[in-house]
This record gives C-alpha cells, structure tokens and sequence, in this order.
C-alpha cells in the first residue's frame, strides 16, 4: 500500500504521513523543505520499518510537479491515496487593501498546486484500476468571514473541485472525499501573519483547538473504508468551535 502525501513537512501532512506508516503503507512525501523531508524520511523508516521516497519540489509550479511525477520508480506507481494538503492562507485584509503577492501565493497553492497534482495522479490511478484522492479543504470553503476573501475563495474552489473530482473519476473506481476542518493549531497562523508568532498563538488563545493527529486520524479513517464505501465530505471542528467565526474562549 502506497500513499502519496503533499506538504509533508508540517502540521497535517506530516501527522498524516506519521499514521499511515503506523499502520504499514510505504509513503511519497513532498514538500519544498528538503532538510524537513530527509529528516521525517529517516525517522517514518527507522521508526516504522517502512519505505519512504522523498520528492522535493513546489506544487505550485507545474513543470516541477510534472517532473517529480515522472521520476517515479514503476514500483511505486501503485499508488492508494493521495492526500492533496499542501495549502496556505497568506494575510488577513480587506478586500480593497489586499496584497495581490498573497493573493497570487494563496491561488497557485490552494488550486493551482491541487489541480498540477490531481493531473499528473489521477490517470496513474486509473490506470492502476484503483486509487483515493483526499483533498483538505477548510470551513472557509463552506463559509466566507471578514477579511477571509481571497483564501476563502480558494477554499471554495476546493469543495468545488472535489465535487467535480467525484463526478470525472466515478467511472474509474477512484474515490475522491474532501475534509473541511475548523481550527487546527499548526503553522498555518505563522505563515498567515508573515512568521508572527505572538499573534499567531493569540488565534488559539483560550480555546483548545484541533490538532494535527485529529485530521491525520480522520484522513486515515476515510482511506481505510471498505471498497464499497465513499466518504464524500466531511466538516470537523474542535467542539468549542460552531461555524468559521463562533467560538467560546476562556
């Protein structure tokens, strides 16, 4: 069993990576870190007994996906699932004060970098006659709250895709599920507020949010399935979290 996990070097794709080695599949992690991704290679090998090949490259850049793809080995084409998860918000302002940088940054990530990944993926799955394609979507692509507009727009376009994902590879045996998470305490703040650690902790202060392994649990349960089963979506949130903006703080 083989799983192929995107942005594999932080938060939920390297908790991902982390539980499905637990439970034997060999993985293909990414992510543009090589350091990050020989170190988490090196601990999932010796910690689990599995096989770990590493492609460092951005998904955001279609020639680089394209090349990584291709320089897969024919044994490690028998991919089960891929975990599209590579994904990020970048600034917080309204619409008329936004930076068209993080707006460029947010779009060829959270649906360039989906869609480069998905085309270069799903025709060796259906080759292979099988295959699952997870993609992490967020509850910004079910809601839309001040100042989110741009990254909530890219994570509509994830619940959008999925749903037509569902649709073109039905023919095909490939299963296709979307996971929408509420608040997940990773890098996912830092990276928002430009490496501002301070006002990233204060997005999680007095609440207790998801965690990674949440989401890598739920991604895991998802895959593992029965063949006659599709999760087509699901919404996960922290239960002092109700929708993107209601929350109860201490």
């Amino acid at each position: 069993m083989i799983a192929f996990i995107t942005g594999a070097t932080a938060g939920i794709g390297k908790a991902t990576a982390e539980v499905f080695a637990k439970n034997g599949y060999n993985l293909i992690i990414t992510g543009r870190r090589k350091e990050r991704l020989d170190e988490i290679s090196a601990y999932l090998k010796a910690t689990h007994k599995i096989e770990v090949l590493c492609l460092n490259f951005d998904v955001r850049n279609i020639k680089e996906v394209e090349n990584a793809i291709n320089s897969i080995p024919s044994d490690w084409k028998k991919i089960n699932v891929l975990l599209n998860n590579a994904g990020l918000a970048a600034g917080l302002n309204s619409i008329q004060e936004g930076n068209t940088d993080d707006w460029e940054r947010m779009i060829d990530t959270n649906i360039k970098g989906l869609l480069y990944m998905t085309r270069n993926i799903a025709p060796i799955m259906i080759k292979n006659g099988f295959g699952h394609i997870v993609n992490i979507g967020s509850i910004a692509g079910k809601e839309v709250y001040a100042n989110g507009n741009v990254y909530c727009a890219t994570k509509h376009a994830v619940d959008a895709l999925n749903k037509g994902m569902r649709i073109d590879l039905l023919p095909h045996n490939i299963k296709v599920t979307a996971i929408h998470p509420g608040m997940v305490e990773t890098e996912f703040s830092i990276v928002r507020y430009n490496g501002d650690e301070e006002r990233a902790k204060n997005v999680y202060k007095g609440l207790e949010p998801l965690l990674p392994e949440d989401i890598a649990e739920t991604v895991y349960w998802v895959a593992s399935r029965p063949p006659h089963v599709n999760i087509n979506e699901i919404i996960i949130m922290p239960t002092v979290q109700a929708n993107a903006t209601t929350t109860i703080r201490k």
